[in-house]
């Protein structure tokens, strides 16, 4: 039996002895160490997720670096003067591969020293150079500064598009590590100076060295070779061609880093400075010439690669004619509203085009007016009709009258010519007369057989097949005009204008397709013509043509209410074709064949010396 405690108070029941008391609990950090646990896996797989997805972004599209060191370009075409000066360059030119031991060392010191002087120590970036243009570029409000290594220019070079944006940037790095992780730093240089973009189409070195300086590159002065190193930045803006002054300018930047790089001293990059000197452009504007050859070099040389044309322009007729159509066009032909003008000079032994000029400013309008406009001759297109009657039996001692026709209505006149009744061939020729030129024809067989004798002598036109036409209203080039008047000129033989003399094409010599001259009139009836062109020059309508002590020949041409005027001319071994106007076809101030033209012919004769 159970003993009752004796404290216990009456009618109530013992209490049971109470359990013993634990401490309290305390939370486990274990939970909260899972916690950021599972964050940092998150942060981990989301941040590879992220980091996964931005090398998507950035390299989707990054080329294939060793696909793209092999080189791909449009084959280059090289036109030379008729002496061997450079004329022009297209497509992608590249000269010989150079190797850098063979250059002098101040070729790859200058490049360093403006673009990228701790080249030899960075690893492809350059967080120095970075950091320092981002303080010159914050100072400024605005980017004059870049901190691209050369490693990086090489990269953006040969891989990617000039496009800039932080995507690009992006790639480009990743490159720049590429390559410095493949190439030696000596490689990259090689890469960078055989592969970098120098102006005017040239790649690489050597190329520029031998466009600019007509040297190879591992024989570049100093002074040649800071004019180098400062292309990259700019090429176009720095082109010593285009742009000389510019070009000097840079180059004397680069000497003067050069100096403070420790590569030369103070006192040798002012040396160089004063020695730098670059010749003017052969020509201003020859591009027409340079356009005209180039047209149809696909079907004369195919298959051929590269190519190097000697051309049969002269570069000293060539300044002359520029100068002198400039000065025309420039003082009294803009006093007469003539806006253009083209001057084409042909050899007329054999078609050589010697002179070239298409307009009054071939950076302003490449439309080539001597060779593309397509004009009506007025009377200069009247020596064919001449021809024509020659064949027919008649002589320039024959007779026409010159007294007023009517043919169905239709009355040409003829100026401020007053009617004899009957003059020679000759006399109406050199006097122009419209009305007699219109009896020639018709007593020539009409306008279809003198078509036939203008197209034999190589004039391709649009010939109307009326009487009309013995007024010059076809519709012809200035070029086939010129080649049809060669014929008087070298006894009666039919050249065909061409400018290339010589071709080469990856180092063999190539046949160049040129087409002999073939005899379309006889010689007595060339002599014929040339003395009635003559006469032109000494008593007719082109006596403003005479050259003091040369006996010259040629035509005059003005079609209706001013809108053309000509002159042909004949000198020694040239023929010389010129055209005033305006591109719209406007009205000039009274200005004929007889004027402005005939006196163009003149001044350039002379200066040319015959």
């Amino acid at each position: 039996m159970r003993r009752l405690s004796a404290h216990a108070p009456p009618g109530m029941a013992p209490s049971l002895p109470a359990a013993s008391a634990k401490p309290p609990r305390i939370a486990p950090r274990r939970g909260g160490l899972l916690r950021l646990f599972r964050l940092l896996v998150l942060l981990t797989v989301w941040g590879g997720v992220s980091l996964g997805l931005a090398l998507v972004f950035f390299t989707w599209d990054l080329p294939r670096p060793e696909a793209a060191l092999v080189a791909t370009r449009r084959p280059s075409v090289t036109l030379e003067a008729a002496d061997g000066r450079l004329l022009a360059t297209s497509g992608d030119l590249y000269g010989e591969r150079v190797r850098l031991a063979d250059l002098p060392a101040y070729v790859p010191g200058a490049l360093m020293a403006v673009e990228d002087r701790r080249f030899r120590s960075h690893f492809g970036l350059d967080p120095i150079g970075l950091a320092r243009a981002a303080v010159v570029n914050w100072r400024a409000g605005r980017v004059v500064q870049g901190g691209s290594t050369l490693t990086q220019q090489l990269a953006k070079n040969l891989f990617l598009t000039p496009e800039r944006n932080m995507r690009r940037k992006v790639q480009e790095a990743l490159l720049a590590l590429w390559l410095e992780s493949r190439f030696t730093k000596d490689q990259l240089l090689e890469i960078y100076l055989n592969r970098v973009y120098l102006g005017a189409g040239a790649y690489g070195v050597d190329a520029a060295a031998r466009l600019y300086f007509g040297v190879p590159a591992r024989k570049v002065t100093l002074w040649q070779a800071a004019i180098l190193a400062g292309l990259p930045k700019a090429p176009s803006r720095y082109n010593p061609r285009a742009a000389p002054d510019a070009a000097i300018r840079r180059g004397t930047e680069v000497l003067e880093a050069m100096a403070a790089a420790g590569l030369i001293t103070e006192s040798r990059a002012r040396q160089e400075a004063e020695k730098m000197t670059l010749p003017p452009r052969p020509s201003g504007d020859a591009g027409w010439f340079a356009d005209w050859v180039q047209d149809d070099l696909a079907e004369s040389f195919p298959g051929s690669g590269d190519l190097e044309l000697r051309t049969t322009l002269d570069l000293k007729l060539q300044a002359v004619v520029e100068k002198r159509l400039d000065a025309l066009l420039s003082g009294p032909g803009a006093a007469a509203h003539a806006s253009q003008g083209a001057v084409l000079v042909l050899q007329a032994s054999d078609g050589a085009v010697r002179a070239m000029v298409g307009g009054r400013d071939y950076r302003q309008s490449p439309f080539n007016r001597a060779t593309t406009a397509r004009r009506q001759p007025g009377s200069a297109f009247k020596p064919f009709v001449w021809l024509t009657a020659l064949e027919q039996g008649l002589s320039p001692s024959s007779t026409v009258s010159d007294l007023p026709l009517n043919l169905g209505g239709w009355s040409p006149g003829n100026g401020r010519w007053r009617a004899r009744g009957e003059v020679s061939l000759e006399d109406a020729l050199a006097h122009s007369i419209n009305t007699a030129a219109v009896r020639v024809l018709l007593v020539a067989g009409g306008a279809k057989p003198v078509a036939a004798v203008a197209e034999r002598l190589g004039v391709h036109g649009r010939f109307s097949n009326d009487a009309s036409l013995a007024l010059g209203t076809a519709e012809v080039t200035l070029l086939d005009l010129v080649t049809g008047y060669a014929a008087f000129a070298n006894g009666g033989l039919r050249v065909t204008p061409h400018g290339i003399a010589r071709a080469e094409g990856s180092g063999r010599v190539l046949a160049v397709p040129l087409t002999a001259p073939q005899r379309v009139i006889s010689a007595a009836h060339a002599g014929e013509m040339r003395r009635m062109l003559n006469a032109v020059v000494e008593r007719g309508t082109g006596h403003a043509a005479a050259v003091r002590g040369q006996r010259v020949g040629g035509k005059t041409g003005t079609t209706q209410d001013f809108r053309d005027a000509w002159f042909v001319g004949i000198a020694g071994r040239w023929v010389i074709g010129i055209w005033l106007g305006n591109d719209n076809a406007s009205p000039m101030d009274e200005v004929q064949g007889g004027g402005l033209p005939a006196r163009l012919f003149r001044d350039i004769v002379e200066e040319m010396g015959g």
